[in-house]
């Protein structure tokens, strides 16, 4: 295979990209298995909106969980293929994976009033705002 590279005389380890030159075939095979979080966070003077891209995940497999303002987002991978030719298996592959994605708002979360929706591979979250509440200054006395 032919592949074009920059030379870089000062490069930190030289050996350590022969290695993973070698190991290409198999780190290629392995990405599949688990699915990779990709997500956009914004935010509104309200709520904040998280776009997770989640793809080949079905909606009974992605886990979110708020607490405060902690917001966790799990995604588990399950896909069996089986090839059969006259009634006999001639492959059968399995794939198990699983990812997981954490972050931390600068506001608490209202987890009463958030929502989840999950179409075509992207998950929407819309995480209201907790309403501020006010600081009392207690006298010493």
């Amino acid at each position: 295979m032919n592949e074009l590279r920059l030379f870089d005389p000062l490069g930190l380890d030289p050996f350590e990209d022969t290695l993973r030159g070698m190991l290409r075939p198999w780190r290629t095979e392995l990405q599949d298995a688990a699915p990779r979080i990709k997500m956009d966070v914004s935010e509104l003077d309200d709520s904040y909106t998280v776009k997770a891209e989640i793809p080949g995940v079905r909606k009974e497999d992605i886990d979110v969980r708020v607490e405060g303002n902690q917001v966790t987002i799990s995604a588990e991978v399950k896909k069996e293929k089986e090839e059969k030719k006259d009634g006999r298996v001639l492959r059968s592959e399995r794939q198990y994976g699983w990812a997981s994605r954490s972050f931390t708002l600068a506001c608490p979360v209202d987890d009463s009033k958030t929502d989840a929706h999950y179409a075509n591979g992207i998950l929407v979250l819309t995480l209201p705002k907790k309403a501020a509440t006010s600081t009392k200054r207690v006298a010493v006395q």
